[in-house]
């Protein structure tokens, strides 16, 4: 049995950044650990991978060449990597024996709860290779200096945990950065 985290989130909330932390973190206390960027999108990487989606598929290849922008490219890649997860099985079985796996997705929010390819390549890993995974969604601490703001991301946060169907875990990240963003309204506060 191989346990590991889906991390999400929408773009810029640091899924990338807890990936590479966590990834440390699990190595300091002597797990060992595999990181696979699923983001065919992020080409900074600040981490080893394991397995990278752009041995697959590149987004940039998939707008140029089929004209698309950067959220239909992202919806193509990840309905390609749905098509090819024997591709994905392959590259993740030697590691299922002793690693911990951290899955860093796209930011595009659109993946989690309205399209189902994601939650499909999920699901097959899940089946195949007997993996206990659980989605841990990142959302930005800037999102609670405002209600409506905060509010909408309680709803995405919800949605995408009814249509992934996985154990889940919201973090709120950048918190450090929280008192610059201005006086927290008193709803707010009683939640810090």
């Amino acid at each position: 049995m191989v346990f590991g985290q889906v991390v999400i989130g929408p773009p810029g909330s640091g899924k990338t950044t807890y990936c590479n932390g966590m990834s440390q973190f699990l190595r300091l206390i002597g797990r060992k650990v595999a990181v696979i960027n699923l983001d065919p999108a992020n080409d900074a990487l600040p981490y080893d991978c394991a397995v990278n989606i752009e041995d697959l598929i590149k987004l940039s290849d998939v707008m140029a060449e089929h004209s698309l922008g950067p959220n239909g490219g992202l919806v193509y890649c990840m309905d390609y990597l749905e098509k090819n997860v024997d591709w994905l099985e392959s590259k993740l079985a030697p590691l299922i024996k002793d690693h911990y796996l951290l899955f860093d997705f796209p930011g595009q929010v659109e993946l989690f709860f309205l399209h189902s390819n994601a939650k499909h390549v999920i699901e097959k890993l899940i089946k195949k290779l007997d993996l206990r995974l659980t989605a841990i969604h990142l959302v930005d601490a800037h999102l609670c200096s405002d209600p409506g703001k905060y509010v909408s991301a309680l709803l995405l946060s919800l949605s995408t945990m009814l249509h992934l169907a996985l154990p889940h875990i919201n973090v709120l990240s950048k918190i450090d950065l929280i008192e610059s963003y201005g006086k927290l309204g008193l709803a707010l506060t009683i939640l810090f």
